[in-house]
């Protein structure tokens, strides 16, 4: 087993005032070549933004962009038609393919904090594609939830990519022993909140870890603790 720790006060920062977002990959003006991506997971983004402040109307394409939202309320309005807002628990998708626009504002009265993570395509150029599924916190305690995977189904996002990404939400004392196919997958292990222990590693809150050369992690919640699992293809 091999694993690469990032601290929550070694990742990469952008302060504008409005927005602060906080860097575990290489993005925007944070560019640290130990850190350019891990496996086919390009960004991983913790993002604060402001009330009444958001991203105004942009393009993407070719990427699988994920969004957890942790707290607040944020809208998200597309060139495909929708238009909603995303409360805590929400998990949204948009495999842009060929090419879709979009825009994300906080719209409550108090800091959106959400995580945005892009992950490289299977496929170029398929058609764009908007997702948005709903998972309650008090609804997941003590359970490894699938969020998002490269199957289609109800009950969770799916995204054109042979990645799996499951939420966490465990009491202390609890351990939960992760299985996956070791052909060509990594793990990427970031704690919302509380305490993990894993791999010889102990994290703290908005601490991350990398994983590859193994097929299993067994995770100890030594409190109370909420993270997030990537399972992804470390390369095509």
């Amino acid at each position: 087993m091999n694993v690469s720790v990032t601290r929550a006060q070694d990742r990469g920062l952008k302060d504008i005032g409005w927005l602060q977002s906080n860097f575990s990959l290489s993005f925007s003006s944070y560019a640290n070549p130990v850190r350019a991506g891990f496996g086919l997971v390009r960004v991983f983004n913790d993002d604060f933004v402001a009330a009444g402040q958001g991203f105004g109307l942009h393009a993407h394409a070719n990427m699988e962009i994920i969004s957890v939202l942790l707290a607040g309320s944020m809208n998200h309005k597309d060139s495909l038609g929708y238009s909603e807002v995303i409360t805590p628990g929400g998990v949204q998708i948009m495999s842009a393919g060929s090419g879709l626009r979009h825009e994300e504002y906080n719209v409550g009265d108090e800091q959106v904090n959400f995580l945005q993570i892009w992950i490289e395509p299977k496929l170029q150029n398929v058609t764009p594609r908007y997702q948005r599924r709903q998972f309650p916190r008090e609804k997941r305690h003590n359970q490894l939830v699938t969020i998002v995977s490269n199957e289609e189904g109800m009950a969770h996002c799916w995204i054109n990519q042979n990645a799996k990404l499951s939420l966490g939400y465990f009491a202390a004392g609890q351990t939960i022993d992760y299985a996956f196919k070791p052909l060509n997958k990594c793990l990427f292990i970031f704690c919302i909140s509380g305490h993990l222990a894993l791999a010889d590693q102990e994290l703290n809150a908005r601490d991350s870890i990398g994983i590859w050369d193994t097929d299993q992690v067994s995770i100890q919640c030594q409190t109370e603790s909420e993270f997030l699992i990537i399972e992804a293809p470390i390369n095509h």
